[in-house]
């Protein structure tokens, strides 16, 4: 649908009828995002400030936690206002741009988690050469080609999307993911070969080194003495346990969003959910108990008192 000034308009349909409470879902969702602002920017502000958190596994962990911030910043500011607007509709070119933030970020976080696995890789496997290896510069050029390398991939179903002619302009579900596949009068083959090679090359290979990666650093733990076991359980354990989360939540994405099914709309609306809800506040949870570091300056933070 277009407007005076020709901009095409999408109307996103995964709502249930929020009127009666749609400023208590508001008011929730606020809170929510509020939650996961803070408790990712502390961690990051942590490893920031002090100096035995200056290491590449910290410093991989600050860039996840704030990937986790911008990800949830692409969604949460347009989802506040559906719930307390009338109708909930989003312009085409905009829709592109959430979408392509979206993807862009939670690809990036599959890319990270490989860079972290690497980390761990040569710190428990190759603890000699670690420091020649995992230099400030080897860390600074791992982050940048997580981000750039998924930016790039994405850009281009982006762009492609953006120049394609619609015919349905109802989208189902509360932000532009891959179901603006749907609004088009054609589907094209491009994108969609183009997206297998984007999945092999930003979920599946990320994930295969991850495992190979982790697969490693289990044998070798297991051969040698106590110490490197617990070492490899401490720093490797609340990885793994963000890669389950996120690997399951993005399954639902790639799979479910794309397909046709007969879901009741508010399990639509549940299952969406999780991705913007649950996971932002997984990350920061893992990593503030898990990890023995950030655990100790957290107890400092908030309970100065207790710490001798």
């Amino acid at each position: 649908m277009d407007d005076e000034l020709n901009v095409t308009y999408v109307k996103l349909s995964g709502y249930v009828e929020v009127d009666k409470y749609r400023y208590v879902y508001f008011l929730v969702l606020f809170i929510v995002y509020i939650l996961i602002i803070c408790s990712n920017s502390i961690i990051v502000y942590l490893i920031m400030t002090y100096k035995n958190l200056h290491e590449p596994m910290y410093i991989f962990i600050a860039a996840l936690l704030l990937n986790c911030v911008l990800y949830s910043t692409a969604i949460y500011p347009k989802l506040l206002i559906d719930f307390v607007s009338e109708k909930q509709i989003i312009s085409y070119s905009a829709c592109i741009f959430q979408f392509f933030i979206f993807y862009s970020l939670g690809s990036a976080e599959f890319l990270l988690l490989a860079a972290m696995a690497y980390d761990r890789y040569v710190s428990i496997c190759q603890p000699l050469q670690y420091p020649t290896i995992m230099r400030k510069t080897t860390v600074s050029i791992l982050l940048v080609l997580a981000w750039l390398i998924a930016a790039c991939h994405i850009a281009v179903p982006a762009i492609v999307s953006a120049e394609t002619k619609l015919c349905n302009f109802t989208l189902k579900g509360i932000f532009c993911n891959n179901a603006i596949y749907r609004l088009q009068c054609v589907s094209s083959r491009l994108i969609t070969i183009y997206g297998v090679i984007a999945l092999i090359d930003l979920v599946i290979l990320p994930m295969l080194f991850i495992i190979f990666t982790y697969t490693k650093i289990l044998i070798i733990s297991y051969k040698s003495c106590r110490e490197v076991r617990k070492k490899a359980a401490e720093t490797c354990l609340p990885h793994l346990l963000v890669l389950i989360s996120f690997s399951s939540l993005s399954a639902y994405d790639v799979s479910i969003a794309r397909v046709e099914s007969n879901f009741p709309k508010i399990a639509r609306l549940i299952m969406t959910l999780q991705i913007v809800l649950y996971h932002p506040l997984f990350n920061p949870l893992i990593y503030g108990l898990k990890m023995k570091e950030i655990s100790k300056h957290l107890k400092r933070l908030f309970c100065p008192a207790k710490i001798i």
